[in-house]
């Protein structure tokens, strides 16, 4: 490997940790804010099923939590996982973060449970995990198999959250977030896979082949 294709994965990653680590450091920080100025006020904004204020919570929701230990249970996953969809393309980590938090935002404000609130940002995790998962699926190519096989195998345990296992877990937002990942990725899978059918008709350049 060349100093200039060593440098430029240097670069790459090191804009990727700046964005995972700004979002971080941004999710921390509101943390805080709300703790220790709020005294946890800000909760209450989040995603309230079928109340006109609530519609509000579907943008802020992912940036709420519970406290520390929510957070932090949150963090890694998002970091690890919001990474694994910036190694093809750093634009791919906004729209599957747009979709996820609009899909799973809208499910759980139309069925959640009446009288509930519902922060955190593992609706969108849990949106980065079926984009990933199913990515494979929907591109068909062997590098996105290989990594949907991967996710599979670390993250796979995952997949028992969108069930009503546990009280006080919102696992209608982890149920709709992974269907708004799984949608991302019929997006983006569907698009790739476009494109790769239109170069492969597309003929080469000056050359004719005549019957």
């Amino acid at each position: 490997m060349s100093t200039i294709e060593t440098r430029s994965i240097t670069r790459e990653l090191k804009l990727h940790a700046a964005l995972l680590g700004g979002f971080v450091a941004l999710l921390w920080s509101i943390e805080i804010l709300d703790l220790v100025v709020f005294r946890g006020s800000l909760d209450a904004l989040g995603i309230r099923p079928r109340t006109v204020p609530g519609l509000v919570g579907i943008a802020l929701a992912p940036l709420l939590h519970g406290g520390f230990a929510h957070l932090a249970a949150n963090t890694l996953p998002f970091v690890g996982l919001g990474w694994l969809i910036m190694l093809r393309k750093k634009r791919d980590l906004l729209l599957v973060t747009l979709v996820a938090t609009l899909v799973g935002g809208l499910g759980v404000w139309l069925l959640g449970a009446p009288s509930s609130v519902h922060i955190g940002a593992s609706g969108v995790i849990f949106g980065y995990f079926g984009f990933l998962l199913l990515r494979g699926w929907f591109e068909r190519s062997a590098l996105s198999i290989a990594l949907s096989l991967v996710v599979g195998l670390v993250y796979g345990g995952m997949i028992w959250g969108v069930l009503p296992t546990r009280m006080g877990i919102s696992w209608e937002g982890h149920l709709f977030g992974f269907l708004g990942g799984v949608l991302a990725a019929r997006l983006l899978g569907g698009r790739l896979r476009a494109q790769a059918a239109r170069a492969g008709a597309r003929p080469l350049a000056g050359r004719q082949l005549r019957g």
